[in-house]
């Protein structure tokens, strides 16, 4: 897209963010965003799926503004677990509950199912990628489908979350972190010992006999 495309985009899903609480992301959303001066025509080229894309392109702009947010933060003294919950707190903490409420109800339909699983697993491919993730085997994926459910499990406590702060939510979320620690944890037991490791191990060996994908692709990697 030209920057002037890139303008009319971004000012299509600002003025959509009004209409979304009343009906939600949908051809009406668009149409009456277009009325802010934006040719009808062009708001369909830009959103051909209407309420869908506007939809995707609003979490697209999650993911950036987290990543805005924590290279203005100084990470150094945090221990990675908690660099991990910092990413997926401030992803919360910028959006508007009822625009992700809504979007949820339509990335859950059965035909949206493929683009919500995709929009989930880019948001832990950025929380990786912005932390550093220099993972190159199996642990790409499993890192990513693992942060995949935590993101998932928490927005969907988020949205029933009615403590001051969202703090029952930042409970929650250190919670899952500290499972999926745990998960670390045994994992690496098992590995090490001589005893559980042939038989219980075989799952992680061909884990890790995967290689992180070269080439962007609905389903990336290979088999090596």
């Amino acid at each position: 897209m030209t920057d002037s495309q890139i303008s009319a985009a971004d000012r299509l899903l600002e003025a959509a963010l009004a209409h979304v609480p009343f009906d939600g992301w949908s051809e009406a959303t668009l149409a009456a965003a277009a009325e802010t001066g934006i040719d009808p025509a062009l708001a369909k080229a830009l959103y051909p799926r209407a309420g869908l894309d506007l939809a995707l392109a609003y979490h697209r702009q999650g993911d950036r503004k987290m990543q805005e947010a924590l290279a203005n933060r100084d990470l150094s003294a945090l221990k990675f677990r908690e660099k991990v919950a910092l990413a997926l707190r401030l992803r919360l903490e910028q959006a508007d509950r009822e625009a992700v409420r809504r979007a949820a109800t339509l990335l859950a339909l059965p035909q949206n199912a493929p683009e919500a699983a995709r929009a989930v697993w880019n948001t832990a491919d950025t929380v990786w990628n912005t932390l550093g993730d220099t993972s190159e085997d199996g642990n790409w994926y499993s890192k990513r489908a693992i942060l995949s459910a935590v993101h998932s499990a928490t927005v969907l406590f988020w949205l029933g979350d009615t403590s001051e702060g969202s703090e029952e939510t930042w409970a929650f979320l250190d919670r899952r972190i500290e499972n999926v620690m745990q998960f670390e944890q045994t994992k690496a037991r098992i590995k090490a010992s001589p005893v559980l490791n042939p038989v219980l191990g075989l799952p992680f060996r061909l884990l890790e006999s995967l290689k992180k994908p070269q080439a962007p692709g609905p389903m990336p990697g290979s088999w090596h």
